[in-house]
């Protein structure tokens, strides 16, 4: 491929010394060699002792840096992935490194204008409105025990159970005081059900059955619980007034059919933008089909790694580690790596699709236009202005990030005609 390149980088004469100079200091700051004390052994005398292969571990990880940045400069070369590195040779005189270092891939970049990708329209039908209308009252619902009646779906049954398999306690299967909304198939299919009708203080035994799909112990095996219903909640939704409409921060609002005008907005807020989102997604879609690029697998692993990094942040917010994550889930980060391949790869030809339509467009950020959006986007994270931009990776992120949102909207502009 034409962006992978290979480059042999020496060092040798005053610059290897003073690498083999430095692993040497940094090896014997903790060494005791008899008749010395700790770190004050000559330089000649550790030679003779351990030799000069001794310091070629350490030399190497301080020579790499080092060869690597030569290597760039001389070829002018601005890699997209992490490089290859391998030793060639070695010696007291010289070091010599083999660098695979990709660039960036060439783009063709084909028809983007005028693919006929259509935009869905936007609906919002009477049973939406009703749903979100029946979902924020659940949201402010009151839950109060029943004093009399019986369980009924939708309702929380506060029960004590025990489970039992060949006449066995189940480990684990029992529960005193558990709270069990109805409805929520918490428990294995019939468990629910069979608690609808019973009363307070009632007490019942459920002949069931462990889904097939189950745990490998438990899978399809009989199960008997015994059951009593300590007591009942129920849901009570609120009315629709002028209270309701407030505590939801609908202020103005004193009757249902405004209040369900501001549903509908809402739906429809939300609906565009999920529409726009396949809108465009659509026409990244169209277009990458008429571009020709050739992606290193390199790259793509790249942005996987990066996904991963991502989503381990993900879980550390939820106090999970990504081995907590596989234990829970029984996968490996093997099987992580194959599943967000499709979407790297994806992810890798539309960055290089946008990049390329940007420079087709001839787009260009100015550092005022830098300046004003990163003064922005600070207030809208209440942070200065500086720790925005030591966050977000300085002011050339903030212009690469705009140049690609503004070759994104001459991409999402083309077909609305």
């Amino acid at each position: 491929m034409k962006n992978v390149h290979e480059i042999e980088i020496e060092l040798k004469g005053k610059d290897w010394d003073n690498i083999l100079d430095a692993a040497f200091k940094k090896k014997v700051k903790d060494m005791r060699i008899d008749g010395f004390r700790k770190g004050k052994c000559p330089k000649n005398i550790y030679l003779q002792r351990f030799g000069v292969e001794s310091l070629y571990m350490d030399a190497v990880d301080v020579a790499a840096g080092n060869a690597y940045t030569k290597a760039l400069r001389e070829e002018n070369l601005i890699p997209v992935c992490e490089p290859k590195m391998d030793v060639t040779s070695i010696d007291e005189k010289h070091i010599k490194f083999k660098f695979t270092i990709i660039t960036k891939p060439e783009v063709k970049l084909g028809k983007y204008k005028g693919l006929g990708v259509k935009k869905d329209e936007i609906k919002v039908s009477k049973k939406e409105i009703d749903e979100e209308v029946a979902k924020l009252a659940s949201r402010l619902a009151e839950i109060i025990v029943k004093e009399d009646g019986e369980v009924l779906e939708g309702n929380t049954a506060v029960i004590d159970f025990d489970g039992f398999v060949d006449g066995k306690p189940l480990e684990g299967g029992n529960g005193k005081n558990y709270p069990l909304e109805i409805g929520s198939h918490t428990f294995i299919p019939g468990f629910e059900e069979g608690l609808v009708g019973m009363k307070v203080g009632e007490e019942k035994e459920l002949d069931l059955k462990f889904p097939e799909e189950y745990t490998k112990e438990l899978a399809g095996k009989d199960v008997k619980f015994k059951v009593t219903v300590r007591e009942i909640k129920e849901r009570v939704l609120p009315e629709l007034n002028k209270e309701f409409y407030q505590d939801l921060g609908f202020d103005d609002i004193d009757n249902e059919e405004d209040f369900r005008k501001e549903v509908k907005k809402a739906i429809e807020a939300k609906k565009e933008e999920e529409v726009n989102n396949k809108y465009l997604d659509d026409v990244l879609e169209a277009a990458s089909k008429n571009m020709e690029i050739e992606i290193n697998p390199e790259i793509v692993d790249d942005e996987i790694h990066r996904m991963m990094n991502q989503f381990a942040e993900q879980l550390k917010m939820q106090g999970l580690t990504m081995d907590q994550y596989f234990q829970f889930t029984g996968g490996s980060e093997e099987d992580m790596h194959k599943q967000m391949q499709p979407e790297a790869e994806k992810r890798v030809k539309y960055r290089y699709l946008i990049e390329a339509v940007a420079d087709k467009e001839k787009i260009e950020i100015s550092d005022e236009d830098a300046e004003k959006s990163a003064e922005e986007m600070a207030a809208q994270y209440a942070v200065s202005k500086e720790e925005f931009l030591s966050h977000f990776g300085g002011l050339e992120t903030v212009k690469y990030d705009l140049r690609m949102r503004k070759a994104l909207e001459v991409l999402g502009e083309v077909d609305k005609k």
